[in-house]
């Protein structure tokens, strides 16, 4: 184990100061400082100590009210894991340039949400914050870690029990704005993956992609419109369908059943994001389900470990998802 001296000699501190600060509640000293001399001595075994100050960058997407519950349960999340890994309630901050600015109050960060920030932001913050862990997205990842949901894998397994029911003529469903790296893409990671597995497992999709606006329930209710408009009379309709989030799929629910396709006689429907509502539509939503629980300790963990190890390597971290069967879509026994 480290001694008093030598961790006051890591720190740059005196010996009174480290054991002051140990001891003595009501001593005074400043606060990047103190959070130094604690990291300090976690680093040489001194003490365990360390409880770094982590602001959460809380920026998702204006709009849905569905997609806004998401984040909101995602929050909520956050601050129990917190307290149940016996770290302190982390400050919510809204903007990037106010946690930029902020920045000396802070060990590290953790992002929320999946608003597009520019390069030059991500830089900027990363030069005053380096230790941050992205949760859902990768925006920057030569810069920050991630925690994500493994979306890839998840189009492989909805497709795999889609066809293991005989189903073949699947659809997509999805919207637009999402992002990978420092580009933009008008892609969302499951519209390329469903692509991409689905010619892989040798399925057509020609026709049979619908990816366009926003991820809301008018446009889930549009898109399914457009897919029966395009296929009822020309007798190619799909008989499964993949929807990229159950926002989407609310509305897509909605206008089948207007338009009266039978689901999942005729049509069988899956989702992702297993949120609360998806088990009161009509029929109940089979979708796959993003454990938030595992997403937050993770995100907490990963920057522990990155504050604690200065890692330069960044890292990130793919988390599997799990179908929750209903009405919608039966996955075979």
């Amino acid at each position: 184990m480290a001694t008093l001296k030598e961790v006051a000699e890591r720190a740059g501190v005196s010996q009174s100061t480290v054991s002051r600060l140990l001891n003595d509640p009501s001593f005074s000293i400043k606060e990047e400082t103190r959070r130094r001399v604690l990291r300090v001595c976690e680093e040489m075994g001194y003490r365990n100590v360390f409880r770094p100050a982590i602001a959460v960058l809380d920026a998702p997407p204006s709009g849905e009210e569905l997609q806004d519950a998401y984040f909101s349960d995602l929050r909520k999340v956050l601050v129990e894991c917190a307290k149940s890994m016996e770290l302190d309630q982390p400050t919510f901050i809204r903007s990037i340039h106010e946690l930029t600015e902020r920045a000396a109050e802070f060990d590290g960060f953790i992002t929320v949400g999946a608003t597009v920030f520019p390069e030059a932001d991500l830089r900027a913050l990363h030069a005053v914050l380096p230790h941050g862990v992205c949760i859902d997205t990768n925006p920057a990842p030569h810069l920050f870690d991630s925690v994500r949901p493994d979306l890839s894998q998840t189009m492989l397994d909805a497709l795999d029990a889609m066809i293991a029911v005989g189903r073949r003529r699947i659809a997509f469903l999805g919207g637009v704005g999402s992002i990978m790296g420092m580009h933009d893409y008008p892609e969302d990671i499951r519209e390329l993956s469903f692509r991409q597995w689905a010619a892989h497992l040798g399925l057509g999709t020609d026709g049979l992609v619908y990816s366009s606006g926003t991820f809301t329930v008018e446009n889930g209710y549009r898109l399914a419109e457009q897919l029966v408009a395009d296929h009822r009379e020309a007798g190619s309709m799909p008989d499964g369908l993949i929807v990229a989030a159950d926002v989407l799929a609310v509305g897509a629910l909605q206008a089948l059943n207007a338009l009266r396709v039978a689901v999942p006689d005729e049509l069988a429907v899956v989702s992702v994001n297993n949120q609360s509502i998806a088990r009161y539509t009509s029929p109940s939503l089979s979708s796959y389900a993003i454990d938030q629980r595992e997403l937050a300790r993770m995100a907490f963990s990963t920057l522990i470990d990155g504050l604690k190890h200065e890692r330069r390597v960044r890292r990130h971290i793919l988390l599997t998802t799990e179908l929750v069967p209903r009405a919608s879509f039966v996955p075979r026994a």
